[in-house]
């Protein structure tokens, strides 16, 4: 499974996406006109510099005017200058990184609780590690951008416009000359940043890659050991990791060759064309030393923000397609069925009725057809047959991780759609085959942070279903550590977790994923009471390759590509000779 590769975005796409970056300032409009007066405030101290500096040559060092009182005024007035600069520029520095860190904490916030409402066909469709990838590395990139392009570019524009009035100031006439560099650096700016944007896409991409891959390996790294498929891993993570480098090498090739030489150019004809103007100055008329001085000094100010903001360009190029994936993952429609509660709708009963239900992953090839079944208030409906027959999607339609679209369901005479979230998940306890454990420990994996529950209760739910005895052996109890996914736990004991779990929650409705399928015999016998007691005044669905484990369901439905082949009680099943008799009769020759 690959990430969808991203078309390189036009001008105004990155336009687009750099406003809406923008937005994300709005709360923070005191902190920005803090921040801009204090970067206003440095650069008018960075361009007052050079013009004491030209005062000192012009009235003192030329003139050989070396009066105490002169010369000291114009050295506190540097020094007191430069420490306020220094000052200032400390403070201004601080206000942007804070600002920075709280649009990223912002922007994350936005991304993470946007893939919590994400519908399971997006995760069916897109790679685990493409989506970290954004959140995590594309956001920080984003903040580099923030951090450092932001400021520079507010530098570089405030620091021209003071540059050039200070110009203007010293020489109309050499100030009017110069401002032909700005279309230049206009062209060049556009230069780079339409061909730089292919280069950016292609490696974030590849870099969403490598960490699909190494996702991929860690989950999978008992399967990979297992069947020594560490080399070929290794060969796959190489031959990513060496089409990142490529990307990475032509970018800085292109980097090298259009940012540094041009700028350096640039400044260096900048230097040559002024020093020829005062030199031909000086044929017809005395020309300062001091404005030669400030002139060629402001000038090397007026390329330093400039190479600062070239230099940065990649930055923000990296910032802006990073961006775009982001605002992609945050603007996906693909989301959870929607719920169109009516009113205080609440389950009561918990009987369930699919009504000629027919649902398809892809919308084209349907994997159930024409689904018809009552399981009423008590009543336990079992779901047999083969892998890919359609028991899942059963139970994914009845949990609504997916919407369907032909045919309805209902609990209670209700639709399914109309129940508010809240009380779906609250009255619908689900088991799932391989439980997903939470780190923490073994109260909280019960408790599942649900401040009402008490500990008492998170007991009773573990005594309730057997789990208590092994829990109490366990190092601090319910309060033994609980590593990532349970790894330290075995199956059965993340299984009876799992089941304290959900009936802490006391559903109405039972759903059963092939819930004793990781527990040995001797623990499946000890919990089918458990069971019996779990599903006593509870509408269960239940799907089971254990034959044995339902028999004593009130409707048994065999599935056959997607459509209800038999359905009747363990023994008018039997009587059929059909599908069931013969799983049936298989599992008994295993097991014989």
């Amino acid at each position: 499974m690959k990430e969808t590769k991203q078309p390189a975005m036009t001008g105004r796409q990155q336009l687009r996406v750099f406003v809406r970056l923008l937005t994300y300032l709005k709360p923070h409009k005191l902190s920005i006109t803090i921040a801009l007066l204090l970067l206003i405030l440095t650069i008018t101290g960075g361009i007052v510099g050079p013009l004491l500096i030209q005062s000192f040559i012009d009235n003192h060092l030329v003139t050989l005017d070396f009066g105490r009182a002169g010369i000291i005024r114009l050295l506190a007035a540097y020094v007191t200058v430069q420490l306020t600069v220094v000052i200032i520029s400390y403070f201004q520095s601080i206000r942007f990184q804070r600002l920075a860190l709280k649009i990223i904490q912002q922007l994350r916030i936005d991304a993470f609780t946007k893939v919590q409402g994400l519908g399971m066909r997006y995760f069916d469709k897109t790679p685990a590690g493409g989506i970290v990838s954004r959140v995590t590395n594309d956001t920080e990139a984003i903040k580099e951008m923030f951090v450092s392009v932001v400021v520079t570019f507010l530098q570089a524009i405030f620091g021209i416009i003071g540059v050039y009035i200070a110009l203007f100031s010293l020489d109309a006439s050499l100030a009017l000359y110069s401002l032909v560099l700005l279309p230049l650096f206009a062209i060049l700016v556009a230069v780079y940043r339409h061909y730089s944007a292919d280069f950016y896409q292609d490696i974030r991409e590849r870099l969403s890659q490598l960490n699909g891959k190494i996702s991929e390996s860690l989950s999978g790294m008992g399967m990979i050991q297992a069947f020594r498929q560490e080399k070929r891993l290794a060969d796959e993570f190489g031959t990513i990791n060496d089409g990142h480098y490529r990307a990475g090498r032509r970018n800085i090739k292109f980097d090298s060759l259009l940012l540094g030489p041009f700028i350096d150019l640039l400044y260096t004809a900048a230097v040559v064309s002024t020093l020829a103007y005062f030199g031909f100055a000086s044929l017809s008329s005395a020309v300062d030393v001091g404005v030669i001085y400030a002139f060629t000094t402001l000038l090397s100010r007026l390329f330093q923000p400039i190479q600062q903001v070239m230099n940065r360009l990649s930055i923000f190029q990296q910032a802006l397609v990073s961006a775009s994936r982001v605002f992609a993952l945050i603007d996906e429609t693909d989301m959870e069925p929607v719920q169109k509660a009516a009113g205080s709708a609440s389950i009561t009963d918990g009987t369930i009725v699919f009504d000629h239900v027919t649902f398809s992953y892809d919308g084209k090839n349907d994997v159930l057809k024409n689904i018809t079944f009552t399981a009423n208030a008590g009543e336990t409906v079992a779901l047999v047959g083969h892998t890919g027959s359609g028991k899942s999607s059963i139970i994914n339609l009845l949990m609504r991780f997916y919407e369907y679209e032909h045919g309805s369901i209902t609990i209670d005479g209700r639709s399914l759609k109309s129940y508010p979230p809240e009380e779906l998940r609250s009255k619908v306890g689900l088991v799932l085959q391989d439980p997903f454990m939470f780190y923490g420990d073994i109260e909280s994996n019960i408790r599942l942070h649900n401040a009402e529950m008490t500990s008492e209760s998170v007991r009773a739910a573990a005594e309730f279903v057997q789990a208590s005895s092994f829990i109490r052996q366990l190092e601090g109890g319910y309060a033994h550590k609980v590593m990532e996914r349970g790894a330290t736990l075995s199956s059965g004991q993340r299984q009876l977790i799992a089941f304290a779990r959900t009936m802490a929650a006391d559903p109405k409705i039972l759903v059963l994923d092939e819930a004793t399928a990781n527990i040995d015999t001797e623990t499946e016998i000890a919990i089918q009471a458990s069971l019996q007691k779990m599903r006593k005044g509870r509408t269960t669905i239940a799907i089971a390759h254990r034959l044995s484990t339902i028999q004593d369901a009130e409707l048994i439905l065999v599935l056959h590509k997607g459509e209800i082949a038999e359905r009747g009680t363990h023994q008018e099943l039997l009587r059929q000779k059909g599908l069931y008799y013969k799983m049936y009769q298989l599992q008994n020759g295993q097991t014989a």
